[in-house]
């Protein structure tokens, strides 16, 4: 939160956010997740590289999955979650 607070005080045309939810308690990932979601609906454009597929594809307007360093996936966000392939390119099954 504090990095995030950090980031937004030089008034940033983009916020590059790299995986806020490690290490979080579930509670805590509910939370930034909101504040993420909050940040973007008051106008700022939000880059969010996350592991946490169904949190991030549930506030994200679009979405990219990497594959070994390509693109495997993309597209509105609410595609790419309901995209069989998407379980195949982050699980590897």
């Amino acid at each position: 939160m504090l990095a995030i607070g950090r980031g937004l005080m030089g008034e940033p045309k983009l916020l590059i956010l790299d995986e806020p939810s490690l290490g979080l308690s579930p509670l805590l990932v509910e939370e930034m997740f909101t504040l993420i979601k909050r940040i973007n609906s008051e106008g700022m454009t939000v880059l969010l590289v996350e592991q946490n597929v169904v949190q991030s594809l549930g506030i994200a307007d679009r979405a990219y999955v990497l594959e070994n360093g390509v693109f495997a996936l993309s597209g509105p966000a609410a595609e790419v979650l309901a995209d069989p392939r998407l379980k195949q390119a982050y699980l590897g099954l």
